[in-house]
């Protein structure tokens, strides 16, 4: 948690038809598939309408949920070949939640594993089909699913300390959610990846790098002093819930979350000692 206090970014898929699609001035065109035209006969058909088909197999069988935070690079055509948006020429992979998205991505991206690129043909009642400004008739995207995080949920001991966390002088309090792996821990200098996710003691996240399904990596002596005091209790692959009390956080700055904050961090990698 950096003393910039960085929001969570906004959706910018804006249900996959609020922003992204429809560009007024696409992206250079990516050639259609040759089978733009209309499902062939080995793509998968679901019985809401979708079809699809496997370009390239995922890492593990591992799938997203429905309100799943997943990261994507995609390309959409209508059946005439043109292409209408694509995150690929780019290289700016989108993030968003599975609930906020057409019917279509909400599907067929539940069917899908890490790694995998999946051709998805989505008719126009799962898309766009009345809506003005947007493409119309059965669309075609090819979905490579990057990643894809669970939203974080709210702590159920969010508005206190507990009885069973540890305490340091400082007023530092932490639970051991999952035991990391070694003994190496960061110094007050090491440079960290972590992911994390921020509660006010009202149960309102304020930041979360979960949502934005992509680790972050800071130094230890540019974050507030609860971070810098707490990761060095840490081992890597290691997650723990720290409550934070206000003078270890932000103390009172205007425009940063005030109070005793709580936070789940799971230290990934100490990237430099």
């Amino acid at each position: 948690m950096t003393r910039r206090l960085r929001r969570p970014a906004p959706l910018v898929l804006a249900a996959l038809g609020v922003t992204r699609l429809a560009l007024a001035a696409p992206p250079a065109a990516i050639p259609a598939p040759p089978d733009v035209a209309a499902p062939p006969a080995d793509a998968t058909a679901e019985p809401s309408g979708l079809a699809s088909k496997v370009i390239t197999p995922g890492t593990d069988s591992a799938h997203p949920g429905p309100t799943d935070f997943v990261k994507v690079h995609y390309t959409g055509w209508t059946t005439d070949g043109k292409m209408f948006d694509s995150s690929v020429p780019g290289k700016r992979p989108l993030v968003f939640s599975l609930d906020k998205v057409i019917t279509g991505f909400h599907l067929g991206l539940q069917l899908m594993s890490k790694g995998e690129t999946r051709r998805l043909w989505i008719p126009a009642k799962l898309a766009y089909e009345g809506v003005a400004d947007r493409p119309q008739g059965m669309l075609v995207f090819d979905v490579e699913l990057l990643d894809f995080k669970s939203p974080p949920e709210v702590p159920a001991d969010v508005a206190a300390v507990p009885d069973d966390a540890e305490r340091a002088k400082s007023g530092l309090a932490w639970k051991v959610l999952r035991a990391g792996n070694g003994t190496a821990h960061p110094s007050a200098k090491s440079i960290v990846e972590v992911h994390y996710s921020g509660w006010t003691t009202d149960g309102q996240m304020f930041d979360s790098s979960v949502t934005r399904v992509t680790t972050s990596k800071f130094p230890l002596t540019g974050v507030i002093k609860g971070w810098t005091e707490g990761l060095q209790l840490m081992t890597e692959g290691e997650v723990r819930r720290f409550w934070i009390p206000e003078k270890l956080a932000y103390r009172g700055e205007l425009g940063k979350p005030a109070g005793m904050l709580v936070f789940d961090i799971e230290l990934v990698k100490i990237v430099k000692p």
